[in-house]
């Protein structure tokens, strides 16, 4: 599903443009520039959805270039992720309102990968609300988005919608409210309960419905809070050998995982720099 997203990478140390290029294959349709004049040509020729950008170019530094793709209407409508040394980002950008995330560097590739996936499903999921049948529901396969990713997704486009998650006959409902869950329901489980329960999912399908609403609220946590403590329970069950191994492995890969799988990870991940 948002492998037709459209991104456009533009980084001048050839390194680092081919290995973001090889971990971002799989997930958007991957345009490359090695500066910002070839980057510009490109994104005039066929604008992108998504830019990730480096700052520090010859020429035209990476806030510049998103300047000037947002000052042309043709290329204006895109989101976009500048790489930067913390120094950048605490001296140049932190008042720049130029790029809609900042990936400080060096970063491990793994977790630049995570981040920038999280902006691609987001904007997936903007598009297929765009497109939806006649009866505003869109719908998907949690093979193609988990369920983690979708609630992600849901918090960073601060989206109010209903949830429906439907797996080997089983079902859950999570309405939110401007991104954050409100209330959910699974079975006899309603609440944060009932959204642990769904985060192993990795099969079946989903329900995106925008008209959905409830006055019910039955959550604790926010969306983050509920990801990360459900992350942290799949991680105790597999340790105590009482999670359901294969959808806990699954889900414990995801963006946010923490632990032995994270730490095991970074240790055979590739950590990139100018």
């Amino acid at each position: 599903m948002a492998n037709d997203v459209k991104l456009l990478l533009v980084e001048d140390n050839p390194m680092v443009l081919k290995m973001l290029q090889q971990a971002l294959s799989p997930l958007a349709a991957i345009t490359t520039a090695g500066d910002a004049a070839d980057g510009l040509l490109k994104a005039v020729d066929d604008p992108p959805e998504l830019v990730v950008c480096d700052y520090r170019m010859p020429g035209m530094d990476g806030r510049q270039f998103i300047e000037k793709l947002k000052s042309r209407p043709a290329t204006a409508n895109f989101s976009s992720v500048l790489m930067a040394s913390k120094a950048d980002i605490s001296e140049r950008l932190s008042q720049s309102d130029a790029a809609d995330d900042l990936l400080e560097k060096p970063f491990f590739l793994k977790d630049a990968t995570r981040r920038i996936k999280r902006m691609v499903d987001r904007i997936a999921l903007e598009k297929m609300a765009k497109t939806a049948p006649s009866d505003g529901v869109v719908r998907g396969n949690l093979a193609q988005m988990n369920v983690i990713d979708l609630m992600q997704s849901l918090e960073m486009g601060r989206k109010s919608c209903q949830l429906t998650l439907t797996n080997q006959g089983e079902t859950c409902e999570v309405f939110f409210s401007e991104g954050q869950v409100k209330h959910a329901t699974y079975g006899s489980l309603v609440g944060d309960e009932a959204v642990f329960k769904v985060l192993r999912w990795t099969g079946g399908v989903f329900e995106l419905n925008f008209e959905g609403k409830t006055d019910k609220e039955t959550t604790q946590l926010n969306t983050q809070g509920l990801l990360m403590e459900g992350l942290r329970l799949l991680d105790e069950s597999q340790r105590d050998g009482s999670g359901e191994s294969a959808e806990g492995a699954a889900a414990a890969e995801a963006p946010t995982a923490s632990g032995g799988r994270r730490k095991r990870e970074e240790e055979e991940d590739v950590l990139l720099d100018n």
